[in-house]
Order: C-alpha cells, then structure tokens, then sequence
C-alpha cells in the first residue's frame, strides 16, 4: 500500500462484520497540535462510542483504514466519548477517502479526494465555528451572551440559505445534513448556557432562535436524536432550557422525570430519560423506586441492558429483598413472570442441555418434586441454550420427562446478568411474597435444599 509509505499508519479492521463491506474507507491524517492518540468514534443510539485510535507517528501523521459498520455520521478527534470538545464530525460510506490536517481549532480538507459530503460538511464547520469555539470549546474564551448573541442570529440566518447549490448526489446525506444542521445548532446554543459564564443572561434577555427551539419538535421519534453523536446529551440541555423558558424548577426523583415527559413525545427517548435519571442513585431502594414507576420506558434491548449494568452494583442480594421480575415462555410458548409464582415458595433451577453437573440433577429434582407435593413449592426450570439449540431443550425435556415449570430464557439472558451467574446449576430460592431467600441455594441432591423449602412453606 503506497499510503504506507507516506506515515506510519494505524491500521485497524472493525469488527467481523466489516469484511461484508466490498470497499474500506481510508484516513491519511497529520495533527498539528500535541496529542498522544487521535480516535475514531461510531454513533450507537445518540452517544458516541470509541471504535479504534491512531498513535502519531514523531511527524504528527496517523492514519484508519476500516469498513464503516453504516453509511452515516462518524467522529474523529482528540476529545473523548461524552463532549464534542476537540471532537469533528464527518459522514463515511465505504470506499470514501479522507486526507486532513487536524489543528486546536478545527481541521483543513488536503487535496481532491475527500468526498463530496465531507467538502459540505467541511463548509458548514467554518460557518459556524464561532459558535463552536465559544460554547463547546469555551474554556479561555471569556465570551458572554453580549457578544454570542448577535453572532448565533448572524450564523443562525445564513444558515437558512446554506444548502443552496450543495447537493451531493446522496439523498441519504443531502437528508440527513438538515439534522445535523438543526442539532448542532442546537447544541451550541443549549451549551452556551448550561456552561460556566462570568455573566449569564434572563430568559427575558434570549436571543430570537432560542424561541424556536422545542425539546418535543426534535423528540417526536428517535430518528433526529439517535442519529447524531451528541443526541441525547443535546436533547437533555435543550429540556433544561424549555424548563427555563417556562418557568419550570428542577426537580429531583420521579417529578423531575414527570416534568422532563412533559418535553418528550417518544417513549423509547423518555427511556433513555429514565436510564440517564438512574445513573445518579447510589441504593437500590432509591433506584427501585424509580424502575417501579417508569420501568416501562425501557422498552429496547439495549435500555434493559444498561438497565442491569445501572443496578448490578446496587445489588447486595440479601435476603427479603426483591427478586427479579422476569417473563419467559414455557415450552408451548407461553409467558410465565415471576409475578404470577406469588404465594407459592419458588426455587428456581438455572440450566442448559450441555451442562452435564445439570443433567446430574434430574433425578434429584423428580424425587423433589414428589416430596413436594400438595406444599405450596413450585420448581422452575430456566433454560439459558443458545437459540440453536432450543429445539434440543424441548426434546430433552420430552424424552427426560422434565416436570416443573419449564422455561426458556437463552444465552446471555437476563436472569443471568442480573444474578451474576458465571456457572451452572444454580438454584435460587424465593419466598411466598417473591423477595429472595438464598441466590446461591444448595443442589437438589444436597437435603439442605428440602429442608430449606420445607421451612419457608411452613411460614
């Protein structure tokens, strides 16, 4: 590769699915300014997530070459996951090129071979970074509302004609440039007064454009705000600056939450609310309490994964606590929660068909299950097979004459996660009203286990 020659360049391969791609995208870089890594980041639902790093070389040259995941907006800069600071943002496809020189302040475009939706995005950059340096890049600026004001209706009323005569030929990017358009309009302003000032301006004192923005305008789907790296965290300053506008206080806990609602049409974003609320408790209690009301905001398989990320740390497991309220289907396929076992003592057996200290169980589990009769115990079996293999769970149960509750969960599931379990069999044991009694209980063929039940069905 000839681009070798010109700088050590950081090769990086993304992910295993990048090898689907016909074509990779190709970086050539050169940083102005000191800095040990230069990083590329990808937009996962609103945030930005780090996907690889170069090292410049003593010239300050680095360099990617990767296959973008998606056609869309990346970002690339010396700043980290959570800020635009020192961040840039650009849009690849695979088989684009890039040739940039980074500075402190912004970046310069290199010879003819940088796509067409970069030299727009390059153009919108020097329009507004003004705005940028002073309300995201502010430290040392000394700038106020005096002097910010006049320059973001300046900027704000030349970007009305801005696309004029700039079509790309990308109907996806000649779309998706509007979003970006509004969005870091947006978060800019928002910035500019969520951010240390030594003078700071009354609602009375806004300027023009800050009455055109509406938290509800850019949240009535999750297309807008997932779309760009900052999308949430913009999302969340601009309901902080409609609460100004509207003489809303702040408020902690679930009012606060409700009040933010008030702002937020889509449900999916009012969960990533709640997720973002969630990250601020330190007990469970407090956590809980919020989960009980507005858990069922968590609607995306990513949301409830955070979800148990958030509250792992929280869990002590001890006993007359909460157990977790799951729901998963028996081997017709119907649902069974955990909710519907109230009133009976529940010991929950984690499994899988390859596990063979499992199988080992069976015959302890038949003959517990005939000591148990007419007590009220119920056994439930939980599944964690990969998919693949879930028609080999309900053969197994078939031939094996599995009685009990069965159900199936899959690998990695929830129930899992949330208890921690690195090793199979685990029995769980739940009282009558379902808080937990012991998540590390003894195996069927220890009769510590029936002694265990026995008592707890006594209560």
């Amino acid at each position: 590769m000839k681009l070798k020659n010109l700088f050590t360049l950081a090769l990086t391969v993304l992910s295993y699915y990048a090898f689907a791609q016909q074509t990779a995208t190709q970086i050539k870089g050169e940083i102005k300014y000191k800095r040990n890594s230069v990083k590329l980041f990808k937009v996962v639902e609103g945030k930005t997530t780090e996907i690889a790093h170069a090292v410049p070389n003593k010239n300050g040259k680095f360099g990617f070459l990767f296959y973008p995941e998606y056609e869309g907006v990346y970002i690339m800069g010396t700043g980290n996951e959570l800020t635009p600071n020192e961040n840039h943002l650009f849009y690849f496809k695979g088989g684009d090129q890039l040739d940039i020189s980074l500075s402190d302040t912004s970046y310069t475009l290199n010879g003819k071979l940088n796509s067409k939706e970069n030299i727009v995005l390059k153009q919108w950059r020097d329009l507004t970074n003004p705005l940028f340096q002073k309300a995201i890049n502010f430290m040392g600026k000394n700038s106020t509302f005096m002097d910010y004001f006049p320059q973001q209706e300046t900027i704000v009323a030349k970007s009305k004609t801005f696309l004029n005569g700039k079509a790309t030929g990308n109907p996806k990017f000649d779309q998706q440039i509007k979003d970006i358009m509004q969005l870091d309009l947006i978060s800019y302003a928002t910035n500019f007064l969520n951010t240390p000032r030594t003078a700071h301006p009354s609602v009375e004192e806004y300027s023009n454009f800050y009455s055109t923005l509406k938290a509800n305008e850019i949240s009535k789907d999750t297309k807008k705000v997932y779309n760009y790296p900052y999308g949430l965290r913009t999302l969340s300053a601009l309901i902080s600056v409609n609460m100004r506008q509207d003489g809303k206080p702040y408020k902690p806990g679930a009012e606060g939450l409700n009040i933010y609602f008030s702002y937020v049409p889509n449900d999916t974003l009012k969960g990533d609310i709640v997720l973002e609320n969630l990250g601020r408790y330190k007990d469970y209690n407090s956590y809980k309490a919020i989960t009980d009301q507005f858990g069922k905001y968590l609607l995306t398989k990513a949301q409830k994964n955070k979800e148990n990320e958030l509250m792992s740390p929280l869990l002590t497991y001890k006993p007359g606590t909460d157990g977790l309220q799951f729901s998963y289907p028996d081997k017709e396929g119907k649902l069974v929660s955990f909710a519907s076992l109230k009133g009976k003592v529940v010991v929950v057996d984690i499994w899988a068909t390859w596990c063979a200290p499992c199988r080992a169980e069976f015959p302890h589990l038949k003959q517990l299950e005939k000591d148990i009769e007419g007590k009220p115990i119920q056994i439930v079996s939980i599944s964690t097979d990969a998919e693949k293999d879930k028609e080999k769970w309900l053969k197994m149960i078939k031939e094996e004459n599995l009685g009990g509750l069965q159900l199936y969960a899959g690998q990695g599931s929830e129930i899992l996660k949330y208890y921690k379990v690195s090793g199979i069999p685990r029995f769980l044991v739940f009282d009558k009203n379902g808080k937990i009694v012991n998540v590390d209980a003894p195996r069927p063929s220890d009769p510590k286990l029936k002694e265990l039940l026995f008592a707890e069905a006594a209560k």
